[in-house]
C-alpha cells in the first residue's frame, strides 16, 4: 500500500509539473514573434494611430493555450493588458477544438491524430474535455466569460448590438474598457448535432467557421481531401446560424462551400482571417471572384498577418492585400484578421499594430481609409448586423 501511495503521488506530481511547464513550452514553439516588442513608428504614424477611435481584430486563438488573459504574458501575441497598450477596442477570440497532426495548407485528413488532445490533457483540463470537442468548446467559452468577469466591468462580453453600443459608450470616457467576442474555428466542434449550436450560442458564440483544416460533417475544407460543398447537415447549420444571429466565417472553407453559403445565407458573412490570391496564390486565400461575391453579400474580410496567408515580408504584403480589396470592391469590406496565437509566426504582436498604420500611410492610404481598416469597418458591420 505504501508503494502504491508513493507511485500515485509521483504520478500526480509529474502531472502537476506537466501542466505548469508543457503548455507554455508548446505555445512558445507554436506562436513566435519574429520581431519582439517594443515597436517604434514615425511621429506621423503614431499621431494617426493615437487618433483612431475604434481598433479591432477579427481573429485570435489565445483561448487555446491556457494563459490567463487578464495578465500580461511574456509569450504569445494577445492578452487584455496588451490590448489596452495597443488601444484595441475589440478582439474576436476564436476557439480551436481540433487540429490534425502534420497540419498543412494542401491536404489534411479528418482521421489524423489530433494535436489538441494532448494539449488539453497537459493543460490540466477536466477529463470531460479530453476527448469531447463540444466540451472543449464550451470550456474555452467559459474561460473567456471568467476572464471578463475578473476585469470588474473593464471588459465587456459582446453578444449583442446593445453590448457593442455599451462598449462604444464606455470607451468615450475610459479607453481601458475593452470588448471581446467569441467565435469557433471549425463546426466539427458541434459533433454533428444541431442542438449543440444552441448550446454554443448560449455560451456567447457569435461567429462559426463551417470548416477548419479538414473536412467535417458540414462539408469540405480548403485544406481537406474532397473540397466538397455543404452537406444537408451543413445547410441546416447555416440556416440555423442565420436564425440565431451567428455569423458564418468562410475562412478555411472549400470554394464550393463559399459558393453554397453565399447562395443560401440570409445574412452578411465574414472571412475572419485570410489573404488574397492576387498577392499570394494559395488555396487558403480568396480569389477576386470570391471577394466580389462577398462584397455583394455585404460581408467583411479580415486580412491575416502570417506568411502563409500574405507571403514574406509580411508587412508590405498585408498592406498590398488590403489595397487589393480596396481597389477591387471598396475600402468598407476590409479589416484586420491577424490570426494571432493561431500556431503561426507573426511579424509583431498586438502592440505592433501602429506598424500597419505606418505601412498604410507609406502606401498612400488616407486617414479616413486607415480608420476604416483598423476597426471602423468592423464596428459598422457589427452595429448593422449584430442583434
Amino acid at each position: 500500500m505504501k508503494k502504491l501511495i508513493i507511485v500515485l503521488g509521483t504520478i500526480v506530481l509529474l502531472y502537476f509539473v506537466t501542466t505548469l511547464l508543457v503548455p507554455p513550452y508548446i505555445e512558445s514553439q507554436r506562436n513566435p514573434v519574429k520581431s519582439p516588442p517594443p515597436y517604434s513608428v514615425s511621429s506621423e504614424a503614431q499621431a494617426v494611430y493615437d487618433r483612431l477611435d475604434f481598433i479591432s481584430d477579427l481573429h485570435c486563438d489565445a483561448l487555446l493555450w491556457g494563459r490567463d488573459l487578464t495578465k500580461r504574458g511574456s509569450q504569445g501575441h494577445v492578452d487584455f493588458p496588451r490590448m489596452r497598450e495597443a488601444n484595441v477596442a475589440m478582439e474576436m477570440f476564436t476557439i480551436v477544438s481540433k487540429s490534425p497532426a502534420g497540419q498543412n495548407m494542401k491536404s489534411n485528413s479528418a482521421d489524423a491524430f489530433d494535436n489538441i488532445t494532448p494539449l488539453t490533457i497537459a493543460k490540466g483540463e477536466s477529463p470531460t474535455n479530453w476527448f469531447s470537442l463540444i466540451n472543449r468548446t464550451l470550456s474555452q467559452s467559459q474561460d473567456l466569460a471568467d476572464f471578463i468577469q475578473k476585469e470588474n466591468e473593464k471588459a465587456i462580453f459582446i453578444k449583442s448590438k446593445a453590448d457593442l453600443e455599451n462598449l462604444i459608450k464606455a470607451r468615450k470616457s475610459d479607453k481601458n474598457v475593452i470588448g471581446a467576442m467569441l467565435g469557433i474555428e471549425g463546426a466539427h466542434a458541434l459533433e454533428g448535432k444541431i442542438e449543440n449550436l444552441n448550446r454554443v450560442y448560449q455560451a456567447g458564440v457569435r461567429m462559426i467557421g463551417p470548416t477548419h483544416f479538414f473536412d467535417n460533417e458540414l462539408g469540405g475544407s480548403a485544406h481537406g481531401e474532397n473540397l466538397s460543398g455543404l452537406t444537408d447537415f451543413g445547410k441546416e447549420v447555416i440556416r440555423k446560424m442565420n436564425e440565431l444571429g451567428i455569423f458564418v466565417d468562410l475562412a478555411h472553407c472549400s470554394p464550393a462551400i463559399v459558393d453554397d453559403v453565399l447562395a443560401i445565407t440570409t445574412s452578411p458573412i465574414m472571412v475572419s482571417h485570410t489573404g488574397v490570391r492576387a498577392v499570394l496564390d494559395s488555396q487558403r486565400n480568396l480569389s477576386d471572384d470570391q471577394i466580389k461575391k462577398i462584397a455583394a453579400n455585404g460581408g467583411i474580410i479580415g486580412i491575416a498577418f502570417f506568411d502563409m496567408a500574405v507571403g514574406e515580408p509580411e508587412l508590405p504584403n498585408i498592406v498590398a492585400s488590403i489595397r487589393h480589396i480596396r481597389d477591387l470592391v471598396g475600402i468598407k469590406y476590409v479589416a484586420l484578421g491577424s490570426d494571432y496565437d493561431g500556431s503561426v509566426a507573426v511579424p509583431f504582436d498586438i502592440t505592433g499594430l501602429p506598424l500597419i498604420v505606418e505601412g498604410l500611410i507609406q502606401d498612400g492610404f488616407t486617414e479616413q481609409e486607415i480608420r476604416a481598416v483598423m476597426g471602423e469597418n468592423v464596428k459598422e458591420f457589427m452595429l448593422k448586423n449584430l442583434r
